[in-house]
């Protein structure tokens, strides 16, 4: 470990992350064709209340997606993820509830992983009956696999699908320890910072909220709610996402798995081309459609 584990240190940096307005998503990217219907609301969670955007569909939504966005656990903001809140609001037919979820280091681990959870409680209220989904990308999947592994240990709400795309899912394993390819996205003196800032303390690192890809974390998942996991082929995060794929395999629960050739990190905010994001994103949202829908 280097002084950028310190927690004095990871925490300072960490600020100065999380003060980086909104990452600027390429203008190729932002699907300006697609209107946004949205609305501002506040959702009650047992952390305090949280801001969220919704999205609505352009006809009577089939479900409900609850959307965590990337940045780290330190930053991001959910306006990061609008192209593809709106796209997928388009497309799939479902309302997108955006959460601004707290970061660290003001709120560390189990904080933003229990509102996402709670987020979800909430949209089962809101829409009783209506089929719920949940999901994110970066930092964003690796809570919804939590808020997903929390739905299955305290009973629920019933999730019709998980949406993990490119997540971090073991914070045990330094980022330098990490089989890298060619990425340039994550380097491994952002890991130390990204993962002290949120779990300071190693030991809970191993908490299968925190690192279900590590050790033995992904087994005794039966039940869990159907996934759908993209990797990146490039990023440093790949093999450990590859890894939670597989346990949810064996758990009867992995819908699909999708390597995305020649991508790095973020891609589809930081550089990709149009078609490459958008065929992504209509192949995720072509399954969040089924998944609400029951449809083939």
């Amino acid at each position: 470990m280097s002084i950028l584990s310190a927690p004095l240190v990871a925490d300072t940096l960490a600020r100065l992350f999380g003060a980086i307005p909104a990452t600027a998503v390429r203008p190729h990217l932002r699907f300006p064709e697609i209107p946004g219907r949205t609305r501002e609301v506040r959702v009650p969670t047992r952390h305090g209340a949280v801001a969220a955007t919704l999205y609505s569909p352009p006809e009577t939504p089939a479900g409900v997606y609850v959307n965590a966005h990337g940045g780290g656990f330190v930053a991001g903001r959910p306006a990061d993820d609008d192209p593809w809140c709106r796209f997928l609001a388009e497309h799939a037919g479902v309302t997108v509830v955006n959460v601004d979820y707290a970061r660290a280091p003001r709120r560390r681990f189990p904080v933003p992983c229990e509102q996402l959870h709670d987020v979800l409680r909430w949209a089962a209220v809101e829409w009783p009956g209506t089929p719920l989904c949940v999901g994110g990308q970066s930092a964003g999947g690796s809570l919804a696999a939590a808020a997903a592994r929390l739905s299955l240990r305290d009973g629920g709400p019933d999730l019709a699908l998980q949406v993990l795309h490119y997540p971090p899912l073991d914070l045990v394993t330094a980022a330098r320890d990490k089989p890298a390819g060619r990425s340039v996205v994550i380097r491994p003196w952002m890991g130390e910072i990204f993962d002290t800032a949120y779990v300071p303390d190693v030991r809970r690192r191993t908490d299968p909220l925190v690192s279900p890809a590590w050790g033995t974390n992904g087994d005794g998942i039966e039940g869990i709610a159907p996934a759908v996991v993209v990797t990146a082929e490039l990023d440093r995060l790949r093999a450990e996402a590859v890894a939670y794929a597989g346990k949810l395999d064996a758990a009867g629960a992995l819908v699909e798995h999708r390597d995305v050739a020649g991508a790095d990190h973020g891609y589809n905010l930081l550089g990709a081309s149009a078609e490459l994001t958008r065929e992504v994103y209509g192949f995720l949202a072509g399954h969040v459609r089924r998944a609400v829908t029951g449809a083939p």
